[in-house]
């Protein structure tokens, strides 16, 4: 096992190396990485936490009807945002939206996109079909409770019978 702070952060990053292509840049700067928050974590001191920056767009401009634009770091072209939060930023939609002051009435899709979205799934009945596959599993799930609530009534209904006495053998 490591003893000192140079040889855990060596361990630790040449685990990382070994699964991850790095050039050596990519291998000093994640020694850096490592060995500042290890010297942060041994002198008890948290991780300082980044603070929120202002937006790159204003909020109108970020949602236009054919595309959405990151306030974070400004790049468009984008039909909805939920996924480029998580992978680019790994920040989920509620904490974008408190970042930012965006409202829950605000959609992070691009307009005309959800509007096709939408009207695909009109075309397609996919409302009614959704109301029947929930209708069909109600009904399951009823016809699995009254099956065991059978046998369970059953059983407290009849009372237990007494277990018979062998009767003595005769003796030829």
């Amino acid at each position: 096992m490591p003893s000192s702070l140079i040889e855990l952060t060596a361990s630790i990053v040449s685990a990382h190396a070994s699964v991850t292509e790095m050039s050596t840049d990519d291998l000093l700067l994640e020694l850096q990485k490592v060995h500042t928050a290890l010297t942060q974590i041994e002198g008890g001191a948290a991780p300082a936490a980044e603070e929120p920056k202002p937006p790159v767009i204003s909020l109108k401009k970020a949602f236009q009807p054919d595309q959405v634009v990151c306030m974070i770091c400004g790049k468009g072209g984008m039909k909805t945002l939920t996924r480029h939060l998580n992978q680019v930023h790994n920040m989920k939609p509620g904490a974008y939206r408190k970042q930012f002051g965006i409202p829950s009435t605000q959609s992070l899709t691009a307009k005309n996109f959800s509007e096709s979205r939408r009207q695909m799934a009109q075309d397609r009945n996919l409302a009614a079909n959704l109301a029947k596959a929930r209708e069909v599993r109600a009904a399951n799930l009823k016809a699995k409770e009254a099956a065991a609530a059978k046998p369970a009534k059953a059983a407290k209904a009849a009372p237990a019978k007494p277990a018979k006495k062998a009767a003595p053998r005769k003796k030829a």
